[in-house]
């Protein structure tokens, strides 16, 4: 084997390696983000409960929080680490890029939404700022279902990918 054939193998094993690390970094991406929609749904599911009880505004407030601060953390991870290439353009998997084009309008309509109610209850300090907590509440766990529909038919299609990428080359 001569210096150039090697140098090839060495070129190659290097595109291989980071193209296996990206796939590893994709995967577990979509991992953290499926458990921090998770973790939403619980949160959401817990302030609703407080409707039906009779808690302090201070419980629903600390409840609020907890549950904001979870659902910004969940919006951010899929936008800035999948949704990100979609909106710049640079994904150019074209099976991806077509379920992205169906999908992100519902996924960009909910992350406003999202905003929106995080905006509308950061720094919700008294009982007078939760008078229709529970019906935006509701207005969230509409959304959520509709960006879970969407999300994952993206995220299946990612990770359909990552699993067999050979079949995209």
């Amino acid at each position: 084997m001569n210096d150039s054939q090697i140098d090839k193998i060495a070129e190659i094993a290097e595109k291989v390696s980071a193209e296996n690390n990206r796939r590893t970094r994709q995967s577990h991406t979509i991992n953290s983000l499926l458990t921090e929609r998770q973790q939403v749904l619980v949160k959401m599911c817990a302030l609703a409960e407080l409707e039906s009880k009779d808690v302090s505004p201070a419980a629903v407030i600390h409840e609020l929080q907890n549950f904001n601060q979870q659902l910004v953390d969940y919006t951010a991870l899929g936008h800035f680490e999948i949704y990100e290439r979609i909106v710049d353009g640079t994904e150019r998997r074209g099976n991806i890029k077509l379920v992205a084009d169906r999908v992100y309008p519902t996924i960009s309509e909910t992350t406003q939404l999202f905003v929106d109610f995080n905006d509308k209850y950061d720094g919700a300090d008294e009982k007078d700022s939760l008078t229709s907590l529970y019906r935006d509440l509701s207005s969230i766990g509409e959304a959520m279902a509709e960006r879970i529909e969407s999300e994952d038919m993206l995220l299946r299609e990612i990770s359909d990918q990552l699993e067999s990428p050979s079949k995209y080359l």
